[in-house]
């Protein structure tokens, strides 16, 4: 077969990309990701009960902004990392920043204390549930993640892997904060903050395997 009919062969039924049939599967994953992970804590863990005052709400809305700044940075990076060539081109400060400041947020709050608090403050009441339940309730949101992923063939798998991480990690955390009675902000900078870096770590780790083309 000549080079000319080989190329006409091949060049038979093509059709046009769907440009956006990765993000919809991206929608879709983050979609159910999330109802699996807010149901998951409202069917083992429970919902917090005890919202008395607006100082128990101001709380819960503190941790649902932090984990949803993390969700919506990670997630604009996702969309292009799903692409073959995505990262190129591709910087992360913005993605460092809702933790940047959740972090300054604690180091105010704890200036402010006397030091006799700061163990209180930063330990609290739920450290070991936090510790296990967000990577736990973010198992799901990340295995629909790769799956929505593959679909798009990422070229760098490890970042992949480490962008669908965090954005399971940050969908749990929005998800335990209805069950978290530990309200301080050293508390959600340093536990929130670990366990989202723990998903984001795994992540890395599991990409490259899981994937593969």
């Amino acid at each position: 077969m000549k080079t000319s009919e080989l190329v006409e062969v091949l060049s038979t039924g093509v059709e046009p990309v769907d440009r956006r049939r990765i993000n919809r599967a991206l929608v879709i994953a983050l979609a159910l990701g999330s109802i699996a992970s807010f149901g998951g804590v409202i069917a083992v863990l429970g919902l917090r009960m005890e919202f008395t005052d607006w100082t128990d709400v101001s709380y819960l809305l503190t941790k649902l902004l932090f984990a949803s700044g993390v969700l919506l940075s990670a997630a604009a990076f996702l969309f292009k990392f799903a692409r073959p060539g995505g990262e190129r081109r591709t910087v992360f400060p913005w993605i460092s920043a809702p933790f940047v400041v959740m972090i300054v947020l604690a180091g105010i709050a704890l200036a402010t204390a006397h030091s006799s608090q700061w163990p209180s403050m930063i330990i609290g009441h739920q450290t070991w549930t936090c510790l296990v339940s967000i990577p736990f309730f973010a198992a799901v949101p990340f295995v629909l993640m790769v799956w929505a992923l593959r679909a798009g063939a990422p070229t760098d798998l490890t970042r992949a892997g480490a962008l669908a991480g965090l954005v399971a990690g940050a969908v749990s955390a929005a998800a335990y904060s209805f069950h978290c009675v530990d309200d301080s902000l050293p508390f959600i900078a340093a536990w929130y903050g670990l366990t989202i870096a723990l998903c984001t770590f795994a992540g890395a780790l599991l990409g490259p395997r899981l994937l593969r083309w």
